[in-house]
């Protein structure tokens, strides 16, 4: 039977968007790969009467309920004295965890005080669960059946505690079943298209694996969840499925799960020993940073041109004054100018350049906002096209961006064709 949990995340910092709420995904991500179906996900502020409803309720749904938050030393930390009152306990000394707070604090030639050794109290009614990164333990509690962890928020001490502690109990004491992801990345092809070129392939879909829509500026994602037993078999199924996928979009598929369309680029450069460079005007530099973001990037990127002015344009890139004069900054010819420069002048084997309104002004009734042009050249191809993406600059930037890198992969496939 599936193992159902709930993810409960303490804090008034994630309710006014003062932090990002990363320990609920990567925990939902960990439970997931351990056969743990998470159904909800709930963030509360530090109120003790809104951490008692939200357990009532968790523990009515769920077989598994895990809380992070509110364990620190400080007044407004009052998990623990919440999950008192809810199993009705009380706090006691544990000694084996004041041991390890004193061994700590020692180490580091911090001195303890009275806060620091209350880190120690933990209720009576929990199993202690070691934090080998922090002073706040983990604790785990039973309840007619419920299993309720409760968490530091610190996310590498969460982390640490989930890695070490909670995921080994959880798969030893529960039948937790399997559940396998692999999300498909796609760029270039929009939401509705996608699912009309799919339709038939989806009908077909065995029941227990299902598929999820992900869009966003940078590229679709396809999630195809399978639940069953045998985790292998499960993989082996969603990949069948997914070789199945290739003759109706293989084109506008760039990688899955985690990979990134700068490091698909790059993987094929790397093949053949092949060097990339960017001249970059409407996107200020952000296409170098996604490519820097790639580890390895150092073998095939040579580095990139930030040209706004057009004057930097011919004095860095070697557009012309003429190609300006007559067509503009936003043009195929200046666009194609710029990658053939920054190809030339940085000695590499593949180019891009990036053109355009960012917006929110500046656009114009022959090229409005979201006009722009992305020119990536080869050895012996190149492709310059035009795109109109809309009014909002930072998306503009961002799907320019990676445009750009999709180009650059196509033309790489086209000039693997030549070998």
């Amino acid at each position: 039977m599936q193992v159902k949990a709930e993810i409960i995340t303490i804090g008034d910092e994630i309710l006014i968007g003062q932090i990002v709420n990363t320990n609920a995904a990567w925990m939902g991500q960990q439970l997931t790969l351990a056969g743990v179906e998470v159904v909800r996900h709930t963030s509360i502020g530090d109120r003790h009467g809104e951490i008692l409803e939200a357990l009532a309720t968790a523990v009515a749904r769920a077989g598994v309920v895990l809380i992070t938050g509110g364990l620190g030393p400080t007044r407004d930390d009052i998990t623990k004295k919440a999950l008192c009152d809810f199993f009705g306990t009380e706090l006691l000394f544990h000694q084996p965890t004041f041991d390890q707070i004193s061994e700590r604090f020692l180490k580091r030639g911090i001195p303890m005080n009275r806060l620091n050794r209350d880190q120690a109290q933990v209720p009576a009614a929990c199993t202690v669960l070691t934090n080998p990164l922090g002073t706040a333990p983990g604790m785990w509690f039973e309840k007619e059946g419920v299993i309720i962890i409760s968490m530091p928020g610190v996310p590498f001490e969460m982390e640490a505690i989930m890695t070490q502690e909670v995921l080994p109990r959880l798969t030893a004491q529960n039948n937790t079943g399997a559940i396998w992801h692999r999300t498909v990345l796609t760029q270039g092809i929009p939401e509705s298209v996608l699912a009309e070129k799919l339709e038939a392939w989806e009908t077909t879909l065995p029941s227990h694996i299902s598929l999820a829509y992900l869009p966003s500026p940078m590229a679709v994602r396809l999630r195809l969840t399978a639940r069953g037993n045998d985790r292998e078999r499960l993989r082996k199924e969603v990949n069948d499925q997914i070789e199945a996928l290739q003759p109706l979009i293989g084109e506008s598929i760039f990688g899955f799960d985690d990979d990134t369309l700068a490091l698909a680029a790059g993987r094929l450069l790397l093949a053949r020993g092949d060097t990339l460079a960017v001249a970059e005007s409407c996107t200020g530099g952000y296409l170098s940073h996604l490519i820097t973001q790639t580890p390895g990037c150092s073998a095939w990127y040579r580095g990139g041109v930030t040209a706004y002015a057009n004057d930097l344009k011919t004095a860095l890139l070697g557009v012309t004054p003429a190609t300006l004069g007559q067509f503009g900054a936003v043009s195929h010819d200046t666009a194609l100018e710029m990658a053939t420069g920054v190809k030339n002048n940085l000695k590499a084997d593949f180019a891009i350049a990036t053109t355009g309104i960012a917006g929110p002004d500046g656009g114009s009734p022959e090229k409005p906002v979201g006009t722009v042009w992305i020119a990536v050249t080869g050895p012996t191809k190149f492709f310059c096209e035009k795109y109109v993406f809309g009014n909002d600059r930072e998306r503009n930037i961002l799907r320019t961006s990676q445009t750009a890198l999709q180009l650059l992969r196509h033309l790489i496939l086209e000039e693997d064709k030549r070998v």
